[in-house]
């Protein structure tokens, strides 16, 4: 035999290789061609009988017959056993009904957006809306927070460069919307705000508020205190009571806090009032000249209330919810809950 006698043994085993058609097909192409008494073997018996000048070229021509036809083998194994395992495999029927999924449940933050857009709208409010990245002159300047304002300190706030920043709060939506709209204006801007707070069971570095906006001929206190109490009562229900405190905030004048009587025990005290009877819940007060002055309204001619509120703040009441945290957790075993 000669390394022509062997080029031809290996075409003849990749042509039974190719055409086997089951695994046991394939064991039996094999065993004849590389099993201990296989063509291979007895190819390699003869190579001392081989002169030596051709042992090179019978040497080579054995091994690729060898290399060949195993990766042939090889091959072929694989692709039968997948087909093999697919055809075993149950067949999908496309006429089946699908397996739904259970709807999931709006978040509470979300809950409490909506149903304070739904409360307002009531009161003929609009909603609008203005960009997280803020300028300095937005957020701070255009609503009378002087240069020296803690706000304005990096442990404060999220500076992006020495103009821009993370918004602290939805009250430069009010800035953009009467720079754009003239009186009357009547529109709640709620959204993301960030600071840089430390997080606890209280504050988080993200968070979500509303603030209102109504300017327009003789808007007064009366109209703040109104409004306020309305979405109050329709937020937590009709026994809600509400209180006003004289407050300082650079952008209206004068200025309030407000609180809810507690809504868990009427006002009588509990752990969830801290035994006060009420609720701390945010600022409001009439719109500062000056903010109106650099916005080109006119003072003489128009007056207006803002406020703002924390949103998670009214879930964590409304809800009975103790810790801030729980709300960003994503946990659908808490989120669940509120449907």
């Amino acid at each position: 035999m000669n390394a022509q006698d062997i080029i031809a043994l290996k075409e003849r085993g990749l042509a039974e290789a190719a055409q086997a058609a089951t695994l046991a097909e394939i064991e039996a192409v094999r065993v004849k061609y590389m099993g201990r008494k296989g063509l291979l073997q007895d190819v390699m018996d003869g190579l001392k009988s081989v002169p030596p000048e051709e042992r090179r070229d019978f040497g080579r021509a054995a091994n690729e017959l060898k290399q060949e036809l195993t990766a042939l083998l090889d091959g072929r194994k694989a692709t039968l056993s997948a087909a093999g395992k697919a055809a075993g495999r149950k067949q999908f029927d496309v006429s089946l009904p699908g397996a739904w999924r259970g709807l999931g449940t709006r978040h509470p933050v979300t809950q409490v957006i909506e149903e304070t857009i739904r409360i307002f709208s009531m009161l003929g409010f609009t909603v609008a809306d203005g960009p997280d990245i803020e300028t300095e002159y937005h957020n701070f300047d255009a609503l009378n927070t002087p240069a020296d304002h803690p706000s304005r300190d990096t442990q404060d706030t999220f500076w992006l460069d020495g103009t821009t920043l993370l918004r602290t709060q939805t009250s430069p939506v009010q800035i953009r919307v009467m720079e754009r709209c003239k009186p009357p204006v009547r529109i709640i801007a709620p959204g993301r705000c960030y600071r840089r707070d430390t997080t606890d069971a209280t504050h988080s570095a993200n968070f979500h508020q509303v603030e209102g906006l109504y300017v327009d001929r003789k808007v007064s206190m009366a109209d703040l205190k109104g409004d306020i109490t309305f979405f109050a009562r329709e937020m937590m229900g009709p026994d809600v009571k509400v209180r006003f405190r004289p407050h300082f905030f650079p952008f209206t004048e004068p200025s309030v806090e407000y609180d809810f009587s507690c809504h868990v025990c009427g006002g009588s005290g509990c752990r969830v009032c801290k035994h006060s009877g009420w609720i701390e819940i945010s600022g409001a007060g009439m719109v500062n000249p000056k903010v109106f002055n650099i916005v080109g309204y006119d003072p003489e001619a128009c007056t207006g209330y803002a406020f703002g509120m924390g949103l998670e703040r009214i879930a964590m009441i409304k809800y009975g919810i103790e810790d801030i945290r729980l709300l960003y957790d994503n946990d659908v075993r808490f989120l669940g809950q509120f449907s």
